[in-house]
């Protein structure tokens, strides 16, 4: 998408730190990208959103989290390069995926 490589992924009940760790990797395996992650468990939702250092300039995690959280019905926030945020609708998870490319895209035609 524009260049930039997306990495976005449902997967199976993992707990924050598993996410993390899986955002981790994805983020090293890509090398340069945006990588978004949500898992569902027991009726709630984690999302992780993280953003390679060469594109924190202009694609930030915080704000993508800010603005697809709300589609599973949570909040969230945190840095330029990496994200968190947590909701309550596991219903939701692909609207908020398809959602993330759209946040970034529109990004990325903002610079």
């Amino acid at each position: 998408m524009g260049g930039v490589k997306l990495a976005r992924r449902k997967v199976a009940d993992l707990g924050k730190d598993a996410l993390r760790g899986l955002a981790d990797s994805l983020k090293a395996q890509i090398k340069s990208g945006v990588v978004v992650l949500a898992s569902a468990s027991d009726g709630k939702v984690q999302i992780v959103v993280a953003v390679t250092s060469d594109l924190t300039a202009r694609i930030k995690a915080g704000q993508i989290v800010k603005e697809i959280a709300p589609i599973v019905g949570g909040g969230g926030g945190g840095r330029a390069d990496f994200a968190e945020a947590g909701g309550k609708r596991p219903d939701k998870i692909d609207d908020m995926l398809t959602a993330s490319a759209q946040v970034i895209a529109k990004m990325l035609s903002a610079k």
